[in-house]
């Protein structure tokens, strides 16, 4: 069925990019043959690395240039999930999917749930709203990344979005103290709202929230709530 549908796609492709007379067909033919061999989400940097792979001497420029053309005429379409790099994949037309992304490994998981889209209409509806188009990106920790995953470890390395509760603060009384002053105690489930370049992580205790610098964050030992 899959290769049905990219053999459409690809005459589909020659026919719209030839009537409107788009230079360097050949090349952006391999580019589109190339693109449709994968399921991944890709970069345009990484598509240009399969191309040389393949013994195709096309530069970065030209594939991005072609794989923008591409989203114009509907072959593609851009995302850019929470670490703002542009990925590319491919647009079946009559197909819609959602995706899970894991903050850890990266990796981007495509779904499809009827239910989940029965309910957006559904809401959509309820507000009078006539929906055109949606997407749905779940960010949290892969199957394979879990296994992986130490159970107890300082807060400083724990990702924004992660439920958290406190196990023991070590350090000595200084920095007991200093987190017991600032509301912060063992028992105490929080979440992790924001991470900065410094080190600064800032997290949520019920509606309160506390900046905590990454000294203070290596103190603090923590375990994953279980859902």
């Amino acid at each position: 069925m899959m290769k049905r549908t990219h053999n459409q796609e690809k005459k589909q492709f020659e026919k719209l990019f030839k009537d409107g007379n788009i230079d360097n067909f050949e090349d952006r033919f391999k580019v589109l043959d190339t693109f449709l061999q994968t399921e991944n989400h890709l970069t345009y940097a990484e598509l240009t690395q399969m191309l040389n792979d393949k013994g195709h001497d096309i530069d970065n420029s030209f594939v991005r240039d072609t794989l923008n053309l591409m989203c114009n005429l509907g072959f593609a379409y851009k995302n850019k999930f929470d670490n703002g790099v542009v990925r590319y994949e491919h647009r079946h037309l009559g197909h819609h999917h959602d995706h899970m992304i894991c903050i850890k490994c990266r990796k981007i998981i495509e779904f499809e749930e009827e239910e989940i889209e029965r309910l957006q209409i559904k809401v959509a509806s309820s507000h009078g709203f006539h929906m055109l188009q949606h997407k749905m990106e779940l960010y949290g920790i892969c199957a394979e990344c879990l296994k992986e995953r130490v159970k107890s470890m300082p807060l400083s390395m724990a990702k924004p979005g992660e439920r958290l509760i406190v196990k023991d603060i070590t350090g000595g009384t200084g920095a007991r103290m200093k987190l017991l002053s600032m509301g912060i105690r063992p028992d105490d489930v929080l979440e992790v709202i924001t991470k900065v370049s410094r080190g600064q992580i800032v997290v949520a205790i019920d509606s309160s929230r506390y900046a905590i610098g990454q000294g203070l964050a290596q103190k603090i030992i923590v375990e994953p709530v279980e859902n």
